[in-house]
């Protein structure tokens, strides 16, 4: 039998690793994540030819994830697996369209039964259609833990605070979090606050009467009374006048707005999501950001990390990138050479996800072959890759004073930052302290 691309969803994490090993001895092309969420962001943006699915998963059940597949693409086959279920949830399942269920534990004869006998015929997924735009491509551990946090409080309608450097991300799981809600089918509505003058951002959040000032000849509905029933995402808020703070801490308080020029006040259900690129804690402490609005928005705090810290995802992203800019741009570069993704996977990334986008679509309008190679990355005149740490070496010098060297030019190429410093060493941060003490010990006895 040729081996399929099959997509595991379990959130035992022994079961997974023995039904895993079970997948690949049969030959078959393994994808496992352990929630519903994850399968679906999954399926969103790689292209799967067979799911099996635990029955009994947490939040989003297998029935449940089964039933959004079947609602994207019907022609995908959906195997519920379980270790406890009745005949009637089997009853059940195969109703609503499961093509198969069967009980633990799985064996080789079992896998290679069942999956011979389903047509497999789903479609391929290369590029996301217009309703996918806002995936979010990964493989990496700690992103695809955070969209399972992500999922379990979709529902909800607390207030959710994401933090991370400036092109990580932040708007997408924001929009995932709104995907997965109960607010789907009502407005998403991005307010960046850095963009918004001061004078301005009061009358577009919160509207105005008419008459309210000069030029008000009709009256309007702020961003929050178009995000009603839905999300609002009030990003990089930091950058927020402070006194318009405490009008947006009693919107969250009250769940009503006033108009600018208005004598009632107007009810309003939005979820709110805010961003923020900022150091929070120092805001507060400079008296830029209130704290108490703070408390009422970090709710529940998820921290996008940065892409050096998910590197694993670059070649994938950088392939998503190349397949997007070549049907924009109706180009034909066919891949990156092996030389090209070991450039981009060196790289500091300061401008993160967003910075590796830019560069593939530069380089997929200036390439001129079909293959996308190191050459091709460079950007003013200058490789995009990041220089070595260690340019020559002096003869007689100590291994020591190399090390030395080493660790003071990682903290030069990104500012004094120590996690960022010893992600590109390789070590740990505490590692790169005790060097740190230990060079400063020695200068200060001699």
């Amino acid at each position: 039998m040729q081996g399929k691309r099959v997509l595991l969803v379990e959130n035992d994490r022994n079961e997974s690793a023995v039904m895993t090993d079970i997948f690949l001895r049969c030959g078959h092309h393994l994808c496992a994540v352990e929630s519903g969420y994850a399968a679906l962001n999954e399926l969103s943006t790689n292209r799967c030819d067979i799911v099996f699915s635990e029955f009994n998963l947490p939040r989003m059940s297998g029935i449940e994830l089964m039933v959004k597949i079947k609602e994207s693409n019907s022609a995908l086959p959906v195997i519920l697996i379980a270790g406890d279920a009745s005949v009637n949830d089997a009853v059940i399942a195969m109703k609503k369209g499961a093509d198969n269920f069967i009980v633990k534990p799985l064996t080789r004869e079992t896998i290679e039964s069942v999956i011979s006998a389903v047509p497999v015929k789903s479609m391929p997924k290369d590029i996301p259609a217009e309703e996918g735009k806002y995936q979010i491509i990964t493989k990496n551990r700690e992103i695809n833990r955070l969209l399972h946090e992500a999922g379990e409080i979709a529902r909800s309608r607390a207030s959710v605070f994401i933090h991370g450097e400036s092109g990580t991300g932040k708007e997408l799981l924001a929009r995932y979090i709104h995907r997965y809600s109960d607010r789907r089918d009502k407005p998403f509505v991005a307010v960046n606050c850095a963009a918004l003058p001061e004078t301005l951002m009061e009358s577009e959040l919160f509207g105005y009467e008419k008459g309210a000032f000069t030029g008000a000849i009709a009256r309007k509905k702020g961003k929050f009374e178009a995000a009603d029933k839905g999300t609002i995402l009030l990003d990089e808020i930091s950058e927020m006048d402070f006194q318009l703070q405490s009008k947006l801490l009693r919107v969250l308080q009250e769940r009503e707005i006033d108009r600018v020029g208005g004598s009632q006040p107007v009810p309003v259900d939005v979820r709110v999501i805010a961003t923020t690129n900022r150091n929070i804690d120092n805001y507060i402490a400079e008296g830029k950001f209130r704290e108490d609005l703070y408390y009422r928005l970090n709710t529940i705090p998820l921290n996008l990390p940065p892409l050096r810290e998910r590197r694993d995802d670059i070649p994938m992203l950088a392939e998503y990138f190349l397949k997007k800019y070549n049907m924009i741009e109706n180009r034909n570069v066919k891949s990156l050479t092996e030389e090209a993704l070991s450039a981009l996977s060196v790289r500091v990334w300061k401008g993160n996800v967003r910075e590796l986008e830019n560069i593939i679509e530069r380089a997929v309008l200036m390439c001129r072959g079909d293959v996308l190679d190191e050459k091709d990355l460079f950007l003013n005149g200058r490789p995009v890759i990041q220089e070595p740490l260690i340019s020559h070496m002096m003869p007689g010098i100590s291994l020591r004073e190399v090390e030395k060297k080493v660790i003071f030019q990682a903290l030069d190429s990104t500012n004094g930052n120590r996690t960022h410093a010893a992600d590109i060493l390789g070590i740990s941060v505490r590692t790169l302290r005790n060097k740190l003490n230990e060079y400063r010990e020695k200068m200060g006895g001699q």
